[in-house]
């Protein structure tokens, strides 16, 4: 069976300054996939011994994933500017070029060391602006995004893309190097999956516990229907198992810190994700609303997240109006 090239996919797009930054970032994942399969071979395990802007540990290949991204994109013509989960502030890079990249280099990177799933998540945005590279360019909806996915570095490394016309994943095959075109996403409407951190039941606000109390009921309970928990701790994974097979994720608000509104970054983690899961057919809410509709504040905000098939997220959400 022939599978379609992604270089060659990527060659019947209108913008090909896209083009080519998409083929950038899927070459650079090649390199990351490589990495990670030499594990500890290759001395990348561990913690880094720094916090990034968000106070988070960071990983070896946290930083070395960053660098590579970084670094691969600061060559690439059509990119204007970057912002990451592990850069501070948002990287100018050339001032005569259209595209803003946003990227989680390496998400679950707490899997690493055990050897599960990771991944690499971006989003790529449009600018009309001329002069210094800044952030208030890159605050924009979701809606705004020109293309959006990640690469899962699983069993085999995987790359879901969407460029507003559907989700395409592609599956690296490691004897030509390339990126093969395997299958289309499509998100049922209805599921008996949800993936959600259960350890944090007790902090979550009631209509998410009505929610999740209705689902472990099962067939006695409102829902009449047995539903199976699944949790991966990556976001990437779980997302991907949603594409996959259906299914629903939710990283809620809790109350542990009531000023931090989220776990998951909106520009870099919630906006691509919600991209790739709307073009699917499913939906991708905070508790107020589509989450590509809203207006960010900030490069590094956090949103609260319910994504994946449309009669679980449209449930949820309701029951928190």
């Amino acid at each position: 069976m022939s599978h379609p090239i992604l270089q060659d996919q990527l060659q019947s797009l209108d913008n090909q300054g896209l083009a080519t930054t998409l083929a950038c970032l899927a070459d650079t994942c090649k390199t990351i996939s490589q990495q990670l399969k030499r594990g500890e071979l290759a001395g990348i395990l561990g913690a880094a011994g720094n916090e990034n802007v968000q106070g988070e540990e960071q990983k070896k290949l946290d930083v070395i994933a960053n660098d590579l991204i970084k670094s691969a994109l600061g060559a690439c013509e059509p990119v204007r500017g970057i912002a990451s989960e592990e850069e501070d502030d948002v990287v100018g890079l050339r001032e005569s070029a259209g595209l803003l990249v946003t990227f989680d280099p390496l998400d679950g990177s707490s899997n690493i060391d055990i050897n599960s799933m990771v991944g690499t998540i971006f989003s790529i945005l449009p600018s009309e602006t001329t002069g210094p590279v800044t952030e208030a360019e890159f605050l924009q909806p979701g809606r705004n995004q020109v293309a959006a996915g990640y690469v899962l570095y699983g069993p085999s490394t995987m790359l879901a893309l969407t460029t507003g016309n559907g989700v395409d994943m592609y599956t690296l095959d490691p004897v030509s190097g390339d990126f093969l075109l395997t299958r289309e996403a499509k998100i049922p409407e209805a599921t008996k999956e949800f993936a959600i951190n259960m350890s944090n039941q007790r902090f979550w606000a009631p209509a998410v516990q009505t929610y999740i109390a209705e689902l472990l009921q099962g067939a006695e309970g409102p829902r009449g229907k047995n539903y199976n928990m699944r949790w991966v701790a990556a976001m990437v994974a779980d997302v991907h198992r949603v594409l996959c097979r259906g299914g629903v994720f939710m990283y809620p608000w809790d109350q542990r810190d009531p000023n931090k509104p989220g776990k998951l970054r909106l520009m870099y983690e919630a906006n691509p994700m919600g991209f790739l899961v709307e073009q699917a057919g499913g939906q991708c809410c905070t508790p107020e609303g589509p989450i590509l509709d809203l207006q960010p504040e900030k490069i590094h905000q956090r949103v609260p997240v319910i994504l994946g098939a449309a009669e679980e997220v449209s449930r949820c959400v309701g029951m928190h109006s």
